[in-house]
């Protein structure tokens, strides 16, 4: 897909004041220049250009809010007084894999103030003596070179860049966790205390029934032993009344 109709379709039906991020990466160039994109792109502030074919950057618009610019995997080689000319408050440089052999091929770059910034991995450039020290030199207001500050510290992925908010993020929903974690506590708490009544209840349910169980018991064992007495004992013979025994003489 050609430049100028793979910008097309990321607008998505808005004007291009309206895009602040617009990637192109992968789609071709034609002769190996900018196209499609105007200065209408007021609002931009990343442009990705990554494996497009790019050879130049000469037809670049003036965008004044561009903070990134990524034009990694291209045949860019020179060229880059335009973007110290139209991007002047670029902060995120990325060239990586491009044709850049000489230090003296970034020194335009020096007319970018905000530049913190830069990324040349896989350039030929890399594989100068003292690399390294003559970039930060020639460029002193960068923070970080392919990925590291003067002191070899590794930048972070964000550069520092929206860690309050994921932060906030965080914490949030940490609390939210934890207050989920409080009430399951407290309905489990509840559940035990309501087992705990329902026992309890039981046990005295229990002990009233069993002690009207025993009393009935002991009434049982009254009246049988009055039975006991009131029967003559076994081996017992019942004593003649005289009366019966002059009825039978007669």
């Amino acid at each position: 897909m050609d430049m100028k109709k793979r910008v097309s379709l990321e607008l998505r039906h808005r004007s291009p004041s309206e895009v602040q991020e617009l990637v192109l990466d992968n789609c071709r160039s034609s002769e190996g220049k900018i196209e499609g994109i105007t200065e209408e792109f007021s609002n931009l502030e990343l442009l990705s250009l990554i494996n497009v074919g790019l050879t130049s950057v000469a037809d670049i618009p003036k965008l004044d809010k561009l903070k990134k610019l990524e034009l990694s995997d291209n045949r860019i080689s020179g060229g880059l007084e335009v973007l110290a000319e139209r991007l002047v408050n670029l902060t995120h440089l990325n060239l990586s894999g491009n044709k850049f052999k000489d230090i003296s091929t970034l020194e335009p770059l020096k007319k970018l103030p905000q530049l913190k910034s830069l990324d040349l991995f896989n350039c030929e450039v890399t594989n100068l003596a003292d690399y390294r020290e003559s970039i930060f030199k020639l460029l002193p207001q960068l923070t970080y070179l392919d990925g590291y500050d003067i002191d070899d510290c590794e930048a972070s992925d964000s550069d520092g860049e929206g860690d309050g908010v994921d932060d906030e993020d965080e914490e949030e929903g940490e609390s939210e966790d934890f207050e989920e974690e409080e009430e399951e506590d407290e309905e489990d708490v509840v559940v035990e205390e309501d087992d705990e009544d329902d026992d309890s209840g039981d046990d005295e349910d229990g002990e009233v029934n069993g002690d009207m169980d025993s009393e009935e018991e002991d009434d049982d064992e009254d009246e049988e032993e009055d039975d006991e007495d009131s029967s003559p004992a076994k081996g017992e013979k019942r004593k003649r009344d005289p009366e019966d025994e002059d009825d039978d003489d007669e």
